[in-house]
């Protein structure tokens, strides 16, 4: 088929709020489930353990331990049964996969560091002055 044509089908289909989240953070994903003729929104947190694909084809992995249990649930980032996805923590990793944490148990699952967040201007280098050492001796 053509490539444009295939290309304008799919940007009618991408999210409109681009999600903002990164391998590691912990995420609650709202999702929309339909049983029977109703429609509820089921929340699943956890954390990212891996991000795949691009385009519309794009979906992240998230693991929580339930009762004990480790679940993972594969999400599509532009469906339309995710309804949205908060980030709860930003989580400091340096692999883009983390399908390690399928081996902790206890604490050892969960990622202790949390990214820096940076807000402002940088602090200034040196000792720092305060009004009292910066005033003369009597």
């Amino acid at each position: 088929m053509n490539q444009a044509l295939i290309d304008k089908i799919e940007a009618e289909q991408y999210r409109k709020q681009p999600v903002e989240f990164s391998v590691g953070d912990s995420v609650k994903v709202h999702t929309k489930v339909v049983e029977g003729d109703k429609e509820r929104i089921q929340v699943f947190s956890g954390v990212v353990i891996g991000r795949r694909g691009h385009g519309l084809n794009a979906t992240f992995t998230v693991r929580r331990i339930s009762y004990g249990e480790g679940v993972e649930r594969i999400f599509p980032i532009h469906s339309p049964r995710v309804d949205k996805v908060e980030v709860e923590r930003r989580g400091s990793v340096r692999r883009a996969k983390l399908t390690y944490l399928r081996k902790r148990l206890g604490k050892g699952a969960t990622l202790v560091k949390e990214k820096e967040t940076r807000v402002g201007k940088k602090p200034a280098k040196g000792p720092a002055k305060t009004a009292a050492a910066a005033a003369p001796a009597a």
